[in-house]
């Protein structure tokens, strides 16, 4: 949807578990030694001021990540909240900036953006990484048109708004589509949780197209509060060292971590 901007939601508990997971999925891919082909369909503006006038309209990071920097963060999390921290809260990472953070000199990263606005500071916030290409059109399309080059790890992170119904059929639809594209790619998708369960056949169709991990974890939600979201997951198809997947870990300390926080309340 153009007329979606995550500056708004940057930092808030949705974003804590999808970053954090990510982050660490990010870091195994890297371990691998692998050359990497890194794309995202959806990038958002990559670097978020928590500070800023979006971020404050709402306040919704300050029971994110605002509130595990001022706490005692759960062991999985820190990697990812100690990265965090040495930025400091004026430039907060999403997805693009843990990427070009992470991942080695030898990945070509490219990011997709459709919202004008957000394009422009994404294409601001990437520098001049010779390692990325900035593309001005849908993510959907135009990462099947990719491929990855000889020893190239494909690695493609799906992050939507879920504005609407439409996200999730368009998602459902694309995702076999991608897998069959990428036959031995990595495949990253976030999921909210909502309240009323809509995402929980969605989430067993996912896990019915291939082998994936799936993490995710639900805050205890304020009885005052309209919000629809409960939750965040990420799904990960064919992610690597598996046996040693730290996306359960995180996501089972951070649900622990809310509870604690919201019974001191």
């Amino acid at each position: 949807m153009l007329s979606y901007q995550h500056g708004y939601h940057a930092g808030n508990r949705a974003d804590v578990l999808k970053h954090a997971v990510l982050h660490a999925l990010l870091k195994q891919i890297a371990a691998t030694g692998k050359p990497v082909l890194y794309v995202e369909t959806h990038s958002g503006r990559g670097r978020y001021d928590l500070t800023g006038e979006q971020a404050r309209k709402g306040g919704e990071c300050d029971t994110g990540i605002i509130a595990l920097h001022q706490g005692k963060p759960p062991r999985p999390l820190k990697p990812w909240v100690s990265d965090v921290e040495a930025r400091g809260m004026k430039d907060y990472p999403g997805s693009p900036a843990l990427a070009q953070t992470l991942l080695p000199p030898s990945a070509r990263m490219i990011f997709f953006e459709k919202h004008p606005a957000e394009y422009a500071a994404l294409a601001k916030a990437v520098g001049t990484d010779p390692r990325v290409q900035v593309k001005h059109s849908d993510g959907y399309s135009g990462a099947l048109k990719l491929a990855p080059r000889g020893a190239e790890q494909m690695v493609c992170f799906v992050d939507p708004s879920y504005e609407t119904s439409r996200d999730i059929d368009a998602l459902a639809l694309w995702t076999p589509r991608a897998l069959k594209r990428w036959p031995q790619g990595i495949l990253i998708l976030w999921l909210p949780l909502f309240r009323d369960g809509r995402e929980t056949e969605f989430g067993e169709y996912l896990a019915s197209l291939d082998d994936c991990i799936i993490a995710g974890a639900r805050w205890p939600v304020d009885v005052d509060d309209e919000s629809a979201l409960e939750g965040s997951a990420i799904v990960a198809f064919r992610a690597p060292g598996s046996a040693s997947d730290p996306s359960h870990a995180i996501a089972a300390s951070l649900q622990s971590w809310w509870s604690a926080e919201a019974a001191k309340a």
